[in-house]
């Protein structure tokens, strides 16, 4: 009997993968717990159309954060914080400001998450930070810290 690996099976193979099993340990166990599905012709020529269709939309995917890193390199950003008694910053500028900021300014919608600098911004003047947004791309945005 042949079936089609929905999920990785330990010793026999990968998601995704055709095989040849015995009728007794596809049906009852493979197939009875959803860890395979009966090969037929329908079946496959499924899994063949989802795969070019994921393929597709990861294209679309990495089009669009291309897209956005673009626009990222390209904007500059400007925060104004209160500033303390001796011209410092009161508080600093965190990931969450940055990307409410980048919103706002040049509606470019970013998660927080993106944003790979582990320090906070804690001193007024211009700053680099680098994004990394998702299969090898990167962008890096200037932002501009200005006292009120």
């Amino acid at each position: 009997m042949k079936v089609l690996l929905i999920k990785d099976v330990k010793n026999l193979g990968k998601a995704g993968e055709v095989k040849e099993v015995k009728d007794g340990y596809g049906k009852n166990f493979l197939i009875g717990t959803g860890l395979a599905k009966h090969a037929t012709t329908e079946i496959l020529a499924g899994h063949v159309a989802q795969k070019i269709q994921e393929a597709k939309d990861l294209e679309e995917e990495i089009a669009s954060l291309k897209e956005i890193a673009k626009k990222l390199d390209k904007a500059k950003i400007v925060i104004k914080k209160k500033l303390g008694q001796n011209g410092h910053l009161f508080g600093s500028i965190t990931k969450d400001d940055i990307a409410h900021a980048l919103n706002e300014q040049h509606n470019i919608e970013i998660d927080k998450k993106h944003i790979t600098d582990k320090a906070a911004i804690k001193t007024i003047g211009e700053h680099s930070l680098d994004f990394k947004l998702g299969h090898s791309i990167h962008a890096t945005i200037h932002v501009d810290v200005v006292g009120e």
